[in-house]
């Protein structure tokens, strides 16, 4: 038996390449980046092409700190979306984080997706192209916002730049048919792969990763001025039981100052983030979530690179 498991029939095997061959050609699959500066629309864009709220959507900027991967399918084709950090330039050690995870992607991916919003200055695009070492698509995002006219002389600026990206598209996240002209075009794009992932799921990142974020939107929109940007979430329990997700989690800051504003009076602004939260993820796992938030001060976190490791912002991976 041991020495029939290592000869080889010739026949079988060519016929077994053939077979890999004919499968790796039958299927297409790869890795977008979806870039852009801070509030371009990266995370309302991917949720409207999934048709889940999975990306994190914030109106304040720099809301997305960490790489999430997303997955569309388009018949044979697997395309797997990576959703960053805006491109932005700050001294802020957790800003650096953020800057370095979308130049990472930017780096690793197949193909790029630069999200301008209308309104915004063609010398941000520019500035973009200096980076840009792979082929890309442009998206004229918020197109919904102005008027034709607005968007005729928009094109028309970008369109001295034709010879650097594959695509120029327009879009609205409330049109379907400028979604679905995005997925076609990129879907066109992706090399002959075997899929990276099971092609029945929306995302490989955990329903514990994705419950975080969840959270941390809540925190984000309940919270304001700087507060959101120097606090974080901490899953301290996760489990999933018949019927009911038990969830522990901690929010934390780096000032005791902070600590108080967002618990609120009589813990009125903790009640209220996790009531929120929690009809967020219920929303999400289709069951009924129990969720318990504390808060917890670690000093100064966002701005020593052991504080940030610890909260999962590790500079050396």
């Amino acid at each position: 038996m041991k020495h029939s498991q290592n000869t080889q029939n010739p026949t079988n095997n060519a016929e077994s390449k053939a077979h890999a061959q004919d499968s790796l050609e039958s299927t297409k699959a790869g890795f977008v980046a979806v870039l852009g500066r801070p509030n371009a629309g990266k995370s309302s864009f991917l949720n409207a092409l999934l048709g889940e709220n999975l990306a994190l959507v914030s109106h304040k900027a720099n809301a997305t700190r960490k790489r999430m991967n997303l997955i569309v399918m388009e018949k044979n084709t697997q395309i797997v979306f990576v959703d960053t950090p805006g491109i932005h330039i700050q001294e802020k050690l957790l800003n650096q984080y953020m800057l370095k995870e979308a130049l990472k992607a930017m780096n690793d991916c197949d193909i790029l997706l630069f999200l301008a919003p209308i309104t915004d200055k063609v010398s941000f695009y520019e500035e973009f192209l200096k980076d840009a070492k792979k082929p890309h698509i442009l998206l004229l995002t918020k197109i919904d916002s102005v008027p034709k006219e607005t968007l005729f002389a928009a094109i028309k600026a970008y369109e001295k730049y034709q010879q650097n990206y594959l695509a120029l598209i327009p879009i609205s996240i409330k049109d379907l048919g400028s979604l679905r002209r995005v997925v076609e075009v990129v879907a066109k794009q992706m090399p002959h792969n075997p899929y990276y992932y099971d092609p029945e799921i929306l995302s490989p990142n955990t329903t514990k990763e994705i419950a975080k974020e969840m959270i941390r939107e809540v925190v984000f929109e309940n919270l304001s001025d700087e507060l959101p940007y120097e606090s974080d979430v901490q899953m301290n329990f996760y489990r999933e039981k018949p019927h009911i997700h038990h969830i522990k989690a901690t929010i934390v800051v780096h000032k005791e100052s902070q600590k108080g504003m967002v618990i609120g009076k009589g813990g009125a602004t903790l009640k209220r983030i996790g009531r929120e939260a929690r009809l967020k993820l219920e929303s999400f796992v289709g069951q009924k979530v129990f969720l318990e938030l504390f808060v917890k001060v670690i000093p100064s976190w966002c701005k020593e690179y052991e504080s940030l490791k610890k909260m999962g912002y590790n500079f050396e991976d």
